[in-house]
């Protein structure tokens, strides 16, 4: 009996980048775009307020993976937010990093209370139980104490809080410069320098 050949499967993502209903869409394009230039094959979700302010911000689109990378592109993998047989929705998949960019101060709560009620909380706590890492890209201004002390909790269980400030010592010249100085923050802190 002759045996198949074995068909190669596309590896798993080992980052997942969530888009959450916060300014800043830009951030998550540009992540998306760059660890895309690094060789990374990407996981994405979008949750629905997502989905309306990043279509508000970068334009309409037909899917996810359009709306948020500008263009489609099968290195990009989209699970929807209730699609907790995800890989990343478990500590027993090797996965390595989570980012929410634009994390808004919802999911910023329901994490920090423990409350996974779909695929990008989910997520966020398996990356803090399992010690791996949790970039958070908070956009809001000004931060409330609940803010504040939702922001700490989560900070001391391990994630790393990135509130997308950019520096302007090297003088940027264009919007684009800007955003690019936060996001390659953001790259580091998910995958290491």
């Amino acid at each position: 009996m002759q045996s198949t050949p074995d068909i190669a499967q596309p590896t798993t993502p080992r980052i997942l980048i969530a888009v959450t209903g916060a300014s800043g869409a830009i951030y998550a394009r540009r992540v998306v775009a760059r660890l895309l230039e690094r060789g990374e094959r990407v996981g994405l979700a979008v949750s629905r307020q997502g989905w309306q302010v990043a279509a508000e911000e970068l334009g309409r689109a037909d899917n996810p993976v359009e709306l948020v990378l500008g263009h489609d592109d099968d290195r990009v993998v989209y699970y929807t937010t209730e699609q907790f047989d995800s890989p990343f929705a478990t500590g027993s998949q090797p996965w390595q990093a989570m980012v929410i960019v634009p994390c808004s101060m919802g999911t910023v709560g329901r994490i920090a209370a423990g409350t996974s009620t779909d695929l990008i909380t989910r997520a966020a706590d398996v990356a803090l139980k399992e010690r791996r890492h949790l970039v958070l890209v908070p956009r809001e201004t000004p931060l409330s104490l609940i803010h504040l002390r939702n922001l700490t909790a989560l900070a001391e269980a391990g994630a790393i809080i990135l509130p997308p400030s950019p520096g302007f010592y090297q003088h940027p010249q264009t919007l684009e410069e800007v955003v690019e100085f936060v996001v390659e923050r953001i790259v580091a802190m998910a995958i290491g320098r």
